[in-house]
């Protein structure tokens, strides 16, 4: 077994977290391509191992992934904010809630559920006018907050409500955000960004709690098989606390709607620079759908426009790198990784790998034809993970983001006319563009 892998070096007590802080897109990248499959650095006290061959990410997610766990840094890190939900949730736990919330995510159900996530989306175009100006991510956010509160709670969340939502997740991700110094800071010390991160946290669970309030004495009808409704009826069996079902509700509430967010606000931002696979999604809708509001159903012939998005995804993934860390030794590329330490899996970098991709940066929604993807391999693409804990609510998440580009590209065409052409993106728990997307509506 090889030595510590090679890396970039670092400055005493901080590591690397300076130069990953300042743009941790280019700092992933930048330590693939010069030192290859494993990389090592630290991140302050946080020993880190970068893995980018899509054989070594297959071992820890999947083949092996019972050697792993999530991080005990983001039990610090986001603990308050997730508890134990299925995000955070380890062993017996988490297989326990996996299993109560899988009935929710079944393929028929999520089906059903297509004709409210049109009507939302409708009702948002309804609102919009040719030749307007309007910032798409927030648009966007707005429409999933209310559909997952729709779909996955049985209750409605208005504009207040969705206003309140968003207000208060901007500190969330402001939390998240690399710093360098954050580790110095304990969560107990009175900094402002501690006291608007607590703040944005009760007033989110208040929300939770006003949702579960209107739902009392609804949950008995076993016909519900919306998600609160089969928590709700756990905790009169005595199966779910308070904290429990809270947690759940919060890490649905925010990642059920934020990735599918942002993956429609890259794909509406890619489409406006690439006005030839714009014309060809318009080309397929107006076949497959002539003009009708997309089912469940037309997505399976919507090829193209599911090409669009991978290929948006592949580019731009919402959650950019995951952690794992090792519960015992383990041996990944040829190098010894300690228990504990935390073992990277860059998606940002492994996404757009010239190794795996010709023309990487390139946006080539033909990547995904059938041919084209068997040529790679398999974890050379995992957007929403793989293995026993990849994302519950993929299926929802594709066939949202298809309803909802089908619905809106039917009616409008979107042109970016922002100021920053180059798209310069922030990290936090997700990417995000740091600009306004402001984004100009013309009537097809």
């Amino acid at each position: 077994m090889r030595a510590r892998p090679p890396g970039p070096r670092g400055v005493p007590l901080f590591g690397n977290s300076q130069q990953y802080a300042k743009d941790p897109f280019s700092f992933l990248t930048a330590c693939a391509d010069a030192y290859g499959d494993v990389v090592h650095f630290d991140l302050g006290p946080l020993e880190t191992y970068m893995l980018t061959n899509p054989d070594d990410i297959e071992t820890v997610l999947v083949s092996e992934a019972e050697k792993y766990r999530k991080p005990r840094f983001q039990d610090d890190a986001i603990g308050d904010l997730l508890g134990e939900g299925l995000l955070m949730s380890e062993g017996e736990t988490w297989r326990e809630q996996r299993e109560l919330a899988q009935p929710a995510f079944n393929m028929q159900r999520i089906a059903s559920l297509d004709e409210t996530m049109t009507d939302y989306t409708e009702a948002m175009l309804d609102d919009w006018h040719d030749g307007e100006t309007l910032n798409v991510q927030i648009e966007m956010a707005r429409l999933t907050v209310k559909i997952i509160v729709e779909a996955m709670f049985g209750s409605s969340a208005g504009d207040e409500r969705v206003q309140r939502v968003q207000e208060h997740l901007e500190p969330l991700g402001a939390r998240f955000e690399p710093d360098p110094r954050r580790f110095l800071i304990p969560d107990w010390a009175p900094t402002r960004e501690n006291r608007e991160y607590h703040e944005a946290i009760s007033v989110l669970e208040d929300i939770i709690d006003d949702i579960v309030s209107d739902r009392r004495g609804t949950e008995s009808d076993p016909e519900r098989m919306d998600l609160l409704s089969i928590l709700m009826r756990a905790q009169a069996r005595g199966e779910q606390t308070d904290k429990q079902l809270r947690d759940e509700m919060m890490t649905m509430l925010l990642a059920g709607h934020d990735t599918t967010a942002l993956t429609l606000t890259y794909a509406w931002f890619m489409l406006s620079q690439h006005p030839e696979v714009e014309e060809k999604v318009h080309a397929e809708l107006d076949e497959v759908l002539g003009g009708d509001a997309p089912t469940a159903r037309d997505t399976r012939k919507m090829r193209y426009t599911d090409q669009v998005l991978q290929e948006t995804m592949r580019l731009y993934p919402p959650v950019y790198t995951l952690f794992r860390e090792p519960l015992v030794d383990v041996k990944l590329g040829g190098y010894r990784v300690p228990e504990g330490a935390a073992v990277m899996l860059p998606q940002w970098a492994v996404h757009r790998s010239s190794r795996y991709y010709d023309n990487p940066l390139e946006f080539d929604p033909d990547r995904w034809t059938p041919a084209e993807r068997s040529k790679r391999p398999r974890l050379s693409y995992f957007p929403f993970g793989a293995g026993p804990r990849h994302c519950i609510g993929k299926q929802f998440s594709m066939l949202e983001a298809k309803l909802i580009l089908g619905t809106v590209a039917q009616k409008y065409s979107l042109d970016y006319v922002g100021e920053d052409d180059s798209l310069t993106l922030r990290g936090s728990l997700t990417m995000h563009p740091r600009n306004p997307m402001e984004m100009q509506l013309h009537s097809r």
